[in-house]
């Protein structure tokens, strides 16, 4: 699943590239919304480009909420609701979902990022227990990453998001070999299909299914310190490659 992702492209690259403008609401950012490591369960504030205003990016909290309930009060509802956190949602059950159903027609959202974290379990045990190392995930031209997402609007009107998941390809199976899932990763030519309003269920769900390839991405390891609670791992050189003698995958 997608939990870490990097996203250091600041507002401004963002709007080049998409040809967007910020537009602020609720939650206005303290700075620019750069994170070297945007750890999920922290829920930070990150651009998305939403499908109701598809010419702008806007600042939005991972971890998505009910429009019910009010996003100032957050941390009291993930206490509760602890299934991921809100992070990711399984693009199987986006159709029928309880949340997401009401999300998935109207409120389909890009979220552009450098690059995403993924665990791999090694076959070789240390102590006795499985060896996770994280993987970072980035495309090979260096452009921004279009991750799938789905958004609400809070009652007290804070834009929420989850990356939208899927079943393994034969590149993100080998690495993330335990749950064997992926984020959805819609290819450039498609955002603005994805962010269009009208489309049914039998597009939306060819996008998920035909999304960016494999051969697009290189990934590699990196240091452990993505995982400590004591070391801080939103720094820039999180992701300089590092050498396990207990990974033994093939590329």
């Amino acid at each position: 699943m997608c939990y870490s992702t990097r996203a250091t492209k600041k507002a401004e690259q963002l709007e080049l590239h998409f040809n967007v403008k910020r537009l602020l609401g609720k939650q206005e950012p303290e700075g620019d919304l750069v994170h070297y490591h945007a750890n999920g369960w922290s829920h930070p504030l990150m651009w998305v480009i939403p499908q109701e205003s598809p010419n702008n990016i806007t600042p939005a909290m991972w971890g998505i909420m009910p429009s019910k309930n009010n996003g100032a009060d957050y941390k009291e509802y993930f206490k509760n609701y602890t299934t991921f956190g809100g992070l990711n949602a399984k693009s199987e059950k986006l159709f029928d979902h309880f949340i997401y159903r009401w999300s998935w027609e109207h409120k389909r959202c890009i979220i552009p990022v450098d690059g995403f974290f993924e665990p791999h379990t090694t076959p070789t045990k240390v102590k006795g227990k499985p060896f996770k190392v994280p993987f970072y995930f980035k495309r090979k031209d260096g452009d921004p990453i279009n991750l799938a997402g789905i958004y609400t609007t809070t009652a007290d009107g804070w834009n929420t998001f989850t990356i939208l998941t899927k079943p393994a390809t034969p590149l993100f199976e080998k690495i993330h070999n335990d749950k064997k899932r992926r984020p959805v990763i819609i290819n450039d030519g498609d955002i603005d299909s994805w962010l269009l309003e009208g489309n049914g269920e039998d597009e939306v769900q060819q996008m998920i299914e035909d999304d960016m390839w494999d051969s697009e991405f290189e990934t590699y390891p990196i240091t452990k310190d993505l995982y400590s609670r004591t070391v801080d791992s939103n720094r820039e050189d999180i992701i300089e490659q590092m050498e396990y003698e207990e990974v033994e995958i093939e590329f």
